[in-house]
């Protein structure tokens, strides 16, 4: 295990959270990357079908937030799934003069057959890290999350 000294002795960008917090999403992203590519799905576009699976279906503002994606990629990202009917527009249950994303059954379908891939991922990461660490390090970010937010 690799003891890092306090912060307060660490300079340079290891000394920044927002760096490490990057450094750290950036190598996660590239392994799932690599699964979602056999299926021509980017990490964006599965965060968005992701958040569709619940199918309630979302307004664009809404799914701009779950996917962590400005509305202009959004809606790029949300027009290719929509072009590989994967996704499709509709009128917002809630109310009908507001459109809404639902996931289409064929996305439903990629899903499913992205999900080993993800939980092998996943448990590639709880391998490397250890399993405590990483449910702790989820715990501590959602906790670091819920005290930004407030």
């Amino acid at each position: 295990m690799h003891e890092y000294p306090p912060t307060e002795q660490v300079t340079g960008l290891g000394s920044s959270l927002a760096y490490l917090l990057s450094r750290a999403e950036r190598s996660v992203n590239r392994g799932l990357a690599a699964v979602l590519a056999g299926e021509d799905v980017t990490v964006e576009q599965w965060r968005i079908l992701q958040a569709l699976a619940d199918g309630r279906g979302h307004s664009m503002g809404d799914l701009a937030e779950a996917a962590l994606m400005p509305h202009p990629t959004l809606t790029k990202a949300v027009d290719r799934l929509v072009d590989r009917a994967l996704v499709y527009r509709g009128h917002d249950p809630a109310d009908r003069r507001k459109v809404a994303v639902f996931l289409a059954d064929r996305g439903r379908d990629l899903l499913a057959r992205l999900e080993a891939g993800i939980a092998e991922h996943q448990r590639g990461i709880i391998t490397a890290y250890g399993p405590a660490r990483t449910d702790r390090l989820m715990r501590d970010l959602e906790s670091l999350l819920a005290s930004l937010e407030d």
